[in-house]
């Protein structure tokens, strides 16, 4: 069967396949900007998304976050608010019509300050949501990012360009459906910003040994209230989030400065090698030497 693009998206799918002409990942001389091309069926994969906006511009992706599902399909947006590791996969792609996508990292300090400086119709209701969203891309937000692709043909004005465009986009995100999920991430003292900063924190910190209740003080709740609120951000709890960023390093730290899997635990915080192994299996499929050497034979 023919997978058709939607109308709406068909030029910017032809900006894309245009770059990436081959399957794989994309990096832009706008370094927010990455294009991605599939021609088949992916594997589930872990990875951690970090806040920005993903397209899906042909084809079909399916990305889950504990036991939720999110798929975006051709002419949908998927905007991520913290890091947060998720499984993604392409559902649907082939040699005739890829799977074509489309990410643009965006900058919270950016989020911040037209936050303050722009009014909002509705009140922000203060409460935890979760911090992915999946939306139908609107036609002021297509033409923007069409307008970002069509720079990579100008080299000489992306520095004064892109900044300008990123910046409509990330007014039109918080103007549009996304902008309650942006809004409450600088929302001062909102349990999604208090959360965020301890993800944030996280990040800097996971090799160490770190006490839940240590993290829950930095947030301003009570242990019980921050694993509550914590899992309904992040779609897990802080251990299960703390031990993905440890395990996905360890993946990293295998790969491109091959370390083996007892040296990579201890880098990432493990005492127990066994553990590592154990627990690298539950996300990987299997244990880290398999995994490592099948990664390197399928790259």
């Amino acid at each position: 069967m023919v997978i058709q693009v939607q109308p709406d998206v068909c030029e910017l799918a032809c900006l894309v396949s245009n770059i990436a002409q081959t399957d794989g990942d994309y990096s832009t001389p706008i370094s927010a900007l990455m294009l991605y091309r599939r021609s088949f069926v992916t594997n589930p994969m872990p990875c951690i998304y970090g806040l920005g906006l993903g397209l899906t511009v042909q084809g079909g992706k399916r990305v889950t976050v504990g036991d939720e599902i999110f798929n975006y399909e051709a002419g949908q947006s998927l905007i991520t608010t913290v890091d947060l590791p998720v499984v993604s996969y392409v559902t649907r792609a082939s040699s005739v019509e890829p799977y074509l996508g489309v990410r643009l990292e965006l900058d919270v300090r950016v989020i911040a300050q037209l936050v303050a400086e722009m009014e909002f119709e509705a009140q922000l209701q203060i409460s935890t949501t979760r911090v992915i969203s999946v939306m139908t891309l609107d036609q002021g937000l297509k033409d923007a990012i069409t307008r970002l692709i069509r720079l990579l043909a100008e080299p000489q004005l992306i520095p004064h360009l892109a900044p300008l465009i990123q910046r409509e986009i990330a007014i039109r995100l918080l103007n549009g459906e996304h902008g309650p999920n942006l809004r409450r991430l600088v929302a001062i003292g909102s349990p999604s910003q208090q959360i965020a900063k301890v993800v944030t924190w996280l990040k800097q910190h996971y090799t160490e040994d770190v006490p839940m209740d240590d993290l829950a003080a930095q947030a301003h709740m009570s242990p019980s209230t921050f694993r509550q609120h914590f899992r309904a951000v992040a779609g897990m709890s802080p251990l299960q989030y703390l031990k993905n960023l440890r395990l996905q390093d360890a993946r990293q730290l295998m790969l491109n400065e091959n370390l083996d899997a007892g040296s990579a635990a201890v880098r990432v915080g493990y005492e127990s090698a066994s553990q590592f192994s154990r627990e690298y299996s539950r996300l990987f499929g299997e244990p880290p030497n398999r995994n490592i050497k099948r990664m390197r034979e399928s790259a």
